[in-house]
């Protein structure tokens, strides 16, 4: 699941997306409802996997997706949950 880091009040949430090495893209990029939708770049780190870490307001889920490539989606196998969309696919979901 994406990695959680609460703030001492609780109040904020620190949240790392991930996209592994093997899904084998050279560029990604996080949609979310937190931002309305529009692209966040990840970073690609040396291992090759993506990432980029948010803050986020706790004791809300959010729902979010990966795109590839500017062209395939990716569904994040470690989010908290999945949520159908309108367009017959499922978003990934995270708790915080």
């Amino acid at each position: 699941m994406p990695r959680k880091t609460y703030s001492k009040t609780g109040a904020k949430c620190r949240v790392t997306f991930e996209v592994p090495a093997d899904a084998a893209a050279s560029h990604a990029v996080l949609l979310a409802d937190f931002n309305e939708w529009q692209p966040l770049e990840l970073t690609r780190r040396k291992d090759g996997r993506f990432s980029v870490t948010v803050s986020l307001e706790s004791g809300r889920a959010y729902q979010y997706r990966f795109l590839l490539d500017g062209e395939r989606w990716y569904d994040d196998p470690t989010a908290d949950e999945f949520t159908p969309n309108t367009f017959g696919s499922q978003n990934a979901v995270v708790r915080v």
